[in-house]
């Protein structure tokens, strides 16, 4: 049964999908599921917006080459930068299906975005996402003459598992010190995957697009082992100390089963005394950011990550404090 607190657009989409009877994401195998996943974000994923130039490279990684995607604005350098990790459970997705996402957020926050194409599960496991993010985000430091950017306002970001990996990123910047980040933007993100026991899990975990089945599907393929859900690079939110991380923005969507772990990454990061901002979409449902050709709110998303990522600079605490 479909929430009253839906949006009405969403619940048509919602509705729509049900008509339709396809089967479970969970039914598939992973490659299965990774065509399924670009098919259903070309339906709904919006029109990319221009910018100045879109560059594929291949950077070196400690297992091997990183390809990344590089979204250059129309704005003049040294410009800010958002390094950003998909979402897709680790699983599914890549740089094509959120080629919409980091035109639009290069194009209004005048940012140079690099997208990352981290290794995927199950046939590469945790923690080699966690690897091939930080080893992007810290060749994007040590390259940022180079491309244009300000090294004082390189931020992180992304939805979802890419979320997490923004997530996690800025805590092994902080512990193993690495690079520096400006600030860290988290969409959705998963931040414990030891547990599902939430009130947002037990409201939404049916029928409202990603669901409590499917998070286990990816839990599964994503993780060595249940032991590893209890490490902080795989669920945050588990971190002993969570102080001197940089600024945060976390958006979730009300209608979300992940909602309650955003929402609880966001207090504990204010706990920590970590600069927070937090948004709670009403009426939406994961994936939304992804689907602007869909839902209009999903521009509005995108247009506060930007914001925050234009400002990147001001919102980040000063040097020794």
């Amino acid at each position: 049964m479909l929430s009253p607190k839906l949006d009405p657009i969403v619940r048509q989409l919602l509705e729509a999908a049900e008509a339709e009877g396809n089967p479970p994401l969970e039914s598939f195998s992973p490659e299965e599921a990774r065509k399924l996943a670009i098919e259903s974000l070309k339906l709904a994923g919006g029109t990319m917006e221009p910018v100045h130039s879109i560059e594929n490279l291949r950077i070196p990684g400690p297992d091997g080459e990183i390809p990344i995607r590089i979204y250059t604005p129309d704005a003049p350098a040294p410009r800010p930068a958002l390094v950003y990790f998909h979402g897709g459970g680790w699983v599914v997705c890549d740089l094509d299906t959120h080629d919409v996402v980091c035109t639009a957020m290069a194009r209004r926050a005048g940012a140079v975005v690099v997208a990352v194409d981290y290794r995927l599960a199950p046939e590469h496991k945790f923690p080699a996402a966690v690897t091939d993010s930080y080893a992007a985000t810290a060749w994007v430091a040590s390259n940022a003459e180079k491309l244009g950017i300000d090294p004082k306002r390189i931020s992180v970001g992304g939805d979802s598992a890419g979320g997490n990996l923004a997530a996690v990123v800025s805590l092994k910047s902080r512990d193993e010190d690495g690079p520096a980040i400006a600030f860290q933007v988290m969409v959705y993100p998963v931040t414990d995957l030891s547990s599902y026991d939430t009130p947002s899990y037990r409201e939404f975990g049916e029928n409202h697009y990603l669901t409590k089945s499917e998070m286990e599907w990816f839990r599964g393929h994503y993780l060595r082992s249940m032991e590893d859900a209890r490490d902080p690079h795989a669920s945050p939110l588990l971190a002993l100390d969570l102080s001197e991380l940089p600024p945060a923005l976390i958006i979730t969507a009300e209608c979300d089963p992940l909602r309650d772990e955003g929402q609880a990454y966001a207090k504990r990061l204010e706990y920590d005394g970590v600069p927070v901002t937090y948004t709670c979409y009403a009426g939406m449902i994961h994936p939304f950011f992804s689907l602007s050709g869909a839902i209009p709110q999903a521009f509005d998303a995108i247009q506060q990550v930007a914001n925050a990522v234009a400002n990147s600079l001001s919102l980040a605490p000063s040097p020794g404090r």
